[in-house]
């Protein structure tokens, strides 16, 4: 019976997702999290691995020669030495597009907090603000509505493709940065990243972390937005030039950001976006209902499965 180890299950089944599925397919062994430390001891002898976050690469790899595959319990697969698990005859697989729904729902989330602080409000509410109010109704910022607004995409993937078409339906103009593999869908504007950044009201990044994207929000992308203009980022905390997001914020240039991901997670005490004015972060999360966690585990079963019959699916290697 094949041995297969799960070395960071926790984010993706904190119990209440079941490997039940996983295990039918040989013995498991799941590690809610594994330190750098325990690594090779956890995984040696296992014909398949599967790892969230826990970095593989060309070290730990080498040393587990009878390794088959590796399963990404998400889509980045930026933890694994892809190269140096190709050369060793390790297939890497990955699962695709599990969470667009949820991460265009959550982007939305955000959004609708900028525009309307529904927490604040409901804090401010169970304080015993409205029963003290002379008026029928009070708001401590001002309220802003979509309908008529414009909303940059900058990446028009699965993800940017959906924001796109909600931002619409909510009756917004869109623009979209130009994409190799979609073409726009009307109504859909596509634009560089600079007249995005100059026209949009809203600048939404769904882009994938490279050498192009690093930072590409920074002084000079964000002095070009319009000073009552929101930043959202749901994709790669990389993106954006935290020190210079979070000087943009204290000095006006922009009137707000909302943020599920930061460039080191979790951050630092000392990250400048934890102080700054007029911006919300949640922790990385946009991506953690239990529907799309699900899909993780099936689409992972069907990976291992593939590594197992000699016939890898979902191969990014």
């Amino acid at each position: 019976m094949s041995l297969i180890v799960v070395l960071d299950g926790h984010t993706v089944n904190p119990g209440d997702n079941s490997w039940q599925e996983l295990a039918q397919l040989g013995e498991l062994v799941v590690h809610e999290r594994t330190p750098r430390a325990l690594l090779l001891e956890r995984a040696r002898g296992a014909a398949v691995v599967l790892t969230n976050k826990t970095v593989l690469d060309a070290d730990v790899l080498a040393a587990l020669p009878g390794l088959r595959g590796i399963s990404v319990l998400a889509t980045g697969y930026n933890v694994v030495d892809v190269q140096a698990a190709r050369a060793l005859g390790i297939a890497v697989s990955n699962v695709p597009s599990y969470s667009t729904e949820s991460v265009v729902e959550h982007t939305f989330a955000l959004l609708f907090e900028l525009c309307r602080r529904v927490g604040q409000h409901d804090l401010r509410v169970h304080a015993g603000a409205w029963v003290k109010s002379e008026d029928f109704c009070f708001w401590d910022v001002p309220q802003r509505q979509l309908a008529g607004k414009c909303l940059g995409v900058i990446g028009y993937g699965n993800i940017g493709i959906r924001v796109a078409r909600a931002a619409a339906a909510f009756g917004m103009r869109v623009l979209a940065t130009p994409s190799r593999q979609y073409a726009p869908e009307a109504p859909v504007e596509v634009c560089s990243v600079e007249a995005l950044a100059e026209q949009a009201d809203v600048v939404s990044l769904h882009c994938p972390l490279n050498l192009s994207t690093q930072e590409l929000v920074r002084w000079e992308f964000l002095t070009r937005m319009k000073p009552t203009a929101y930043l959202l980022n749901t994709a790669r905390g990389g993106l954006v030039r935290e020190a210079d997001l979070a000087r943009a914020l204290h000095e006006g240039v922009i009137a707000g950001a909302a943020l599920d991901v930061l460039s080191s997670e979790p951050p630092a005490q000392t990250n400048p976006l934890l102080s700054a004015p007029g911006c919300i972060i949640t922790p990385h999360l946009a991506w953690t209902s239990i529907e799309a966690r699900r899909r993780v585990v099936q689409v992972s079963v069907e990976n291992v499965r593939g590594f197992l019959n000699g016939s890898p699916v979902n191969v990014v290697s």
